[in-house]
C-alpha cells in the first residue's frame, strides 16, 4: 500500500516530489502484481488483439516480458483529465492527521504525475458553494505546475479555511458547461450534502454524462468514524464543520440508527451511479492512493 502516512508538505517537501514518489511506488507494485499489463510501458503500448495485424508489435517488448504488445500512436494515447475536488468545510475532517482533503490534494497530484507520464492533459476543479478554480486540461509542463502551485496553495492555507458550504450540484452543472470537449471527469468529495437532493445530485451527474464524459466519482471518506462511527462510549460533543451547530451525544445511544442511515444513503448513491454508468469508488482516507491510481488505470484503458 503506497501512503504517505500524515506527512505535512511544509515538513517536507513540495508536493509534485511527493506525487513522484507516490507513483514511482505504484508502478514497481503493478510490476509485482496480476496487473503487470500496466507497466512503465503502458502509456505507448496496448495488449495485442488477436486476428489484428502484427505489423505494430513491439517484439523487443515481446522479449521482455512474453508478452505481445502493439505500439500506439499519438491519437490513441491522448486523454483529456479534468479532476474535480470538494473544497467544502466538511472536506477538512479529521483536524488531527491527515483530513479528506489532504488526502484528495494528494490524490489529485499523484494523477497529474502519472497523466504526465502518459503525456495526458488535466485540468483542475475547486469548489464549495461555488467553483473557486476551473482550468482547462492542458499537457504542458508549465500548466502542470501551475497545477500542482495551485493545490500546494490551497493545501497551506486550509488551516485558514472559513467555513464553507456544498453546493456540488451546481457546480457539477457548471462544470459539465466548461468542459467543451469529451474528458474524464474525476470528482473527490466526500458526498455530504442535502439527502433529500439526490435526485438533483444525478441530474448533475447525469449533465456530465449527456455531454458525453466519462465519470468517476470518489467517494472520500473515513470509513471508521464516519460511516463505522467507531468512537469511544463517552459524551462527545460534535461541531458541523459547514455551518458550526454543535450537538452533544453519547455513541452508544445512536450508533445503530447512525450506522443504518448513512449506509443506506451511500448505498444509494452506489446503486444510482451504476445506473448512470458512472464509476463509483469509496475512498477511505486511511488506504492510501494506490486505490485511486489503479481505478483511474483501469478506466482509461476501458475508454480506448
Amino acid at each position: 500500500m503506497t501512503q504517505i502516512d500524515r506527512l505535512r508538505l511544509a515538513h517536507f517537501g513540495n508536493l509534485e516530489l511527493l506525487a513522484n514518489q507516490v507513483v514511482e511506488g505504484f508502478i514497481t507494485g503493478l510490476h509485482k502484481s496480476p496487473f503487470h499489463g500496466f507497466s512503465v510501458e503502458f502509456a505507448e503500448h496496448r495488449l495485442y488483439n488477436t486476428g489484428e495485424s502484427t505489423r505494430h508489435i513491439d517484439w523487443k517488448l515481446y522479449g521482455r516480458t512474453e508478452k505481445m504488445f502493439t505500439k500506439k500512436y499519438e491519437e490513441e494515447t491522448n486523454l483529456r483529465c479534468q479532476i474535480v475536488i470538494d473544497d467544502s468545510s466538511s472536506m477538512y475532517f479529521p483536524k488531527d492527521g491527515v483530513s479528506k482533503f489532504e488526502f484528495s490534494v494528494y490524490a489529485a497530484a499523484s494523477l497529474i504525475e502519472l497523466l504526465k507520464r502518459q503525456r495526458d492533459a488535466v485540468g483542475l476543479t475547486l469548489f464549495n458553494d461555488k467553483i473557486e478554480l476551473h482550468t482547462q486540461a492542458k499537457s504542458s509542463p508549465a500548466h502542470q505546475r501551475f497545477l500542482y502551485s495551485e493545490l500546494e496553495k490551497r493545501f497551506h492555507t486550509y488551516n485558514e479555511q472559513i467555513k464553507t458550504t456544498t453546493n456540488a450540484i451546481q457546480a457539477l452543472h457548471d462544470i459539465a458547461e466548461l468542459t467543451h470537449r469529451r474528458s474524464l471527469i474525476v470528482i473527490f468529495s466526500d458526498l455530504l450534502d442535502d439527502p433529500n437532493k439526490i435526485d438533483e445530485l444525478f441530474q448533475a451527474l447525469n449533465h456530465l454524462k449527456h455531454n458525453k464524459h466519462e465519470v468517476i466519482l470518489f467517494h472520500v471518506v473515513n470509513q471508521s468514524i464516519e460511516v463505522d462511527f467507531n468512537l469511544e462510549n463517552r459524551p462527545y460533543q460534535l461541531i458541523d464543520m459547514e455551518t458550526g451547530e454543535k450537538m452533544r451525544l453519547q455513541p452508544a445511544e445512536v450508533k445503530a440508527k447512525y450506522v443504518e442511515g448513512i449506509q443506506n444513503y451511500f448505498n444509494e448513491i452506489k446503486m444510482r451511479c451504476a445506473n448512470y454508468r458512472i464509476d463509483f469508488m469509496p475512498a477511505d482516507i486511511n488506504k492510501g492512493y494506490n486505490q485511486i491510481l489503479l481505478e483511474y488505470l483501469l478506466k482509461r484503458q476501458k475508454m480506448f
